[in-house]
């Protein structure tokens, strides 16, 4: 059975650091694209970030981009967001996925798993 466990939010002040990790079983992790979405209330669920398993190529969206990486470990099966200078629009459930044998990218429905997510609160 795979899983995927995700951890490291909070309730933080804008301007501070934060590092999710999202630790994965079940799954074969070194050939999974990795991938972080959030959701808002009241908005759609989007794309963060997105790491591939063959050669470590990442992408961003455009709002976290210089702020956010995205980093794999494959030895401790396990994919991190680390997250400088929050923002209160960074608030949202974060959310990793995983694209078995995938390119994944910021397509939603090319990913098989999901996590179950964890609250990021950005005060002002």
């Amino acid at each position: 059975q795979v899983q995927l466990v995700e951890s490291g939010g909070g309730l933080v002040q804008a301007g501070v650091s934060l590092r999710l990790s999202c630790a994965t079983s079940g799954l074969t992790f070194s050939r999974s694209a990795m991938g972080w979405f959030r959701q808002a209330p009241g908005k759609e669920r989007e794309f963060v970030a997105s790491i591939t398993w063959r050669n470590g190529l990442t992408n961003y969206a455009d709002s976290v981009k210089g702020r956010f990486t995205i980093s794999r470990d494959n030895a401790k099966n396990t994919v991190y967001l680390r997250m400088n200078s929050l923002k209160p629009e960074d608030t949202a459930v974060y959310y990793c996925a995983a694209d078995l044998w995938g390119a994944a990218g910021p397509e939603k429905n090319k990913y098989n798993y999901w996590g179950q997510g964890t609250q990021v609160t950005i005060s002002s």
